[in-house]
């Protein structure tokens, strides 16, 4: 399990992408200056419609940001970026769970359209050939550095998490990684930059030795600690990527089993972004985690409230995770027939494997409850071969447990 785990960490750190830091991009010549304020301010409404899941919003004021600044380098990432988080929302990857216990390398993923492919990648060639130019005029300025590190992340994180090629992204992770770490070293007040190099520190302390020395090998460093705190000082640096380190530590913190924690941060963004309806959903989900079964119910309800009122688009087999987790909660606090119910919603809504598989591993449970160790091992049977499939490798170690003791 812990190689699994470590696997999925090397995995996420690949594909976690960056925002670009807005105040601190170089001039450009008067020439080329365009309305920077204007593309600032568009830059920054981007930004806040974007972490509370306007998409489409989003998308509009970078593409009026870059109409601004068309020189800038920074518009053009952050509608990359913002291409990629709607496709992942497309996709169904919305939360933590996610990327616990089963990113892998070739999963079977479906395919964006051609114009969402086509946008990101016409929208990061843009970003990476005005960086190399800027990089290129002022190649000890840190944050042409941090410019062109950003561009090399999200075109990691599109191709780890859309395309499903994890090791496939490795050359563009290693590039986002040195050009962040020349940025420290050129500038080390920049904690932003502090965000990928960290992430990739971390997760690379936690592979297997012959991987950790392959790791080292191809460039990229090591340090569990060192790792973490820098991830940390990201979040509370005040940056663009300031929100993103947050949601990085939520996963990093889950990994760690620091689940105060991962909730104090899921608390604070819930407080600057109350659009976003996952993060209830993500809280009830650590609570979970945590064996605090009632808790994890409140947050829900919360979040499913918000969610009923909310006209938006929904991401693909959203309502089975919020109705897989509501019902996982009702089982451990023995409320078995609303539990029931909210799990066959589950079923009957979800688009992944591993959601089918850990709606029957709770059905399990209430068989078990009930008596009907019979039914209740048909169920965890299912629910392995369906985790299995998605390589969901918690779900997996939970089910050996329960097919030898049952559940009590």
């Amino acid at each position: 399990m812990q190689t699994r785990l470590a696997t999925s960490m090397c995995g996420l750190v690949i594909f976690v992408g960056l925002w670009a830091r807005l105040e601190a991009a170089p001039q450009p010549a008067p020439a080329l200056r365009g309305d920077l304020g204007a593309a600032a301010s568009l830059r920054a409404r981007g930004l806040e419609l974007g972490y509370n899941l306007d998409h489409a919003e989003a998308l509009a004021a970078f593409r009026e940001a870059i109409a601004a600044a068309p020189h800038d380098p920074a518009p053009y990432q952050l509608l990359a970026g913002a291409t990629w988080i709607s496709a992942m929302f497309g996709q169904g990857i919305i939360t933590v769970d996610d990327f616990l216990g089963q990113a892998r390398d070739n999963l079977p993923r479906p395919a964006p359209t051609a114009a969402v492919d086509d946008a990101f990648h016409d929208s990061l060639r843009q970003a990476l050939t005005l960086s190399e130019q800027q990089l290129a005029g002022h190649p000890t300025d840190a944050d042409a550095h941090f410019q062109l590190g950003c561009a090399f992340g999200f075109l990691a994180s599109y191709g780890a998490t859309i395309d499903g090629r994890v090791f496939g992204s490795l050359g563009a992770a290693r590039r986002a990684y040195r050009e962040h770490e020349r940025v420290l070293e050129l500038d080390p007040r920049r904690k932003d930059a502090g965000l990928i190099v960290g992430m990739y520190r971390y997760a690379v302390a936690a592979l297997p030795a012959p991987l950790r020395l392959m790791a080292h090998l191809v460039g990229f460093g090591g340090g569990r600690e060192k790792g973490l705190h820098m991830v940390e000082e990201a979040a509370r640096y005040p940056s663009d990527v300031q929100p993103n380190a947050m949601f990085t530590l939520i996963l990093i913190y889950n990994r760690e089993a620091r689940y105060d924690d991962a909730l104090g941060v899921i608390g604070e963004l819930q407080r600057r972004y109350p659009r976003n309806r996952l993060l209830w959903l993500e809280a009830g989900n650590t609570a979970l985690r945590a064996g605090r079964p009632a808790d994890a119910r409140t947050a829900l309800e919360e979040g499913l409230a918000r969610m009923a009122r909310d006209t938006r688009p929904r991401a693909a087999g959203e309502e089975a995770r919020w109705r897989g987790a509501y019902g996982t909660a009702l089982v451990a606090l023995n409320d078995v027939r609303p539990a029931e119910r909210e799990l066959r919603a589950a079923l009957n809504g979800a688009v992944r494997d591993w959601v089918r598989g850990r709606a029957h591993k709770e059905l399990g449970k209430l068989a078990d409850l009930s008596g009907d160790r019979s039914r209740a091992l048909d169920e965890y049977r299912i629910a392995d071969r369906l985790c299995r499939q998605d390589h969901d490798s918690i779900c997996s170690e939970e089910l050996k447990k329960l097919v030898k003791a049952g559940y009590r």
